[in-house]
């Protein structure tokens, strides 16, 4: 790159040397992209601009314009945005364009700021993380039969299956937490791209997505969700 302007989002800043910092942005143009800043990081969750230079895996970056106003999270919308940068941050290769993940998170973002005042916010909450999931798995190269099991046989609506990110979704006999149900795996066949899921969808792809990010993520959980499941016992501890 040289002198290449990106739109994008800071993600995740740490302090590099005396007055500079290593910053990770998500961007547009070209997914995460990693640089050196000289001067302090702007705000998460606000669209910026950024000039771009260099050939390695660390640009330099400058000339740093923050386009809206300050936006603040608190309580669950806090928490989910944390989780949705620290995916970006461990999933996303360097300098490929997520073009359809871009466009889910600056919705998500822009849905988090209504969360406080939802009628139904659990309900919207999960929908919208959801939906920014199924973008980001998909765009990882991970989209998903949900007509067919592992060795391409026809899923049966009345058994159970246990998900493998290798091989997909196996047969099995036993009902533990971590199984699922034939005729939930088969619901997915009727979601249109963009659209909300149906109570039935969500039950299934809150499991079925963790244990895909789960299994990418390998040795090292996330911090976001750690937080957030602390957070919560705390809150139900002092109710």
């Amino acid at each position: 790159m040289r002198n290449e302007v990106l739109h994008g989002y800071l993600i995740h800043h740490r302090k590099y040397r005396e007055r500079s910092h290593i910053v990770h942005l998500f961007t547009q143009e070209h997914g995460r992209v990693d640089g050196i800043l000289r001067h302090i990081p702007p705000p998460q969750y606000q669209p910026i601009t950024v000039q771009a230079s260099g050939k390695g895996e660390l640009k330099n970056f400058s000339k740093i314009e923050i386009l809206n106003q300050p936006i603040f999270f608190y309580g669950d919308a806090f928490f989910s945005g944390f989780y949705l940068n620290e995916l970006l941050l461990r999933l996303c290769p360097l300098e490929v364009a997520m073009p359809d993940t871009f466009v889910q998170y600056h919705l998500t973002l822009d849905h988090l700021q209504k969360i406080s005042t939802h009628p139904t916010a659990d309900l919207f909450l999960r929908q919208i993380l959801r939906q920014f999931e199924h973008a980001l798995l998909e765009e990882l190269g991970y989209p998903l039969d949900y007509t067919h099991a592992a060795q391409q046989q026809m899923i049966d609506p009345h058994l159970r299956y246990q998900f493998q990110l290798s091989e997909g979704f196996i047969p099995v006999s036993h009902t533990s937490s971590a199984t699922l149900i034939g005729e939930q795996i088969l619901s997915m066949q009727s979601y249109q791209k963009g659209g909300d899921f149906t109570p039935e969808q969500l039950q299934l792809l809150t499991k079925l997505y963790r244990q895909m990010i789960t299994s990418l993520l390998g040795d090292r959980p996330l911090k976001s969700r750690q937080l957030w499941i602390q957070n919560t016992q705390s809150k139900n501890s002092i109710q």
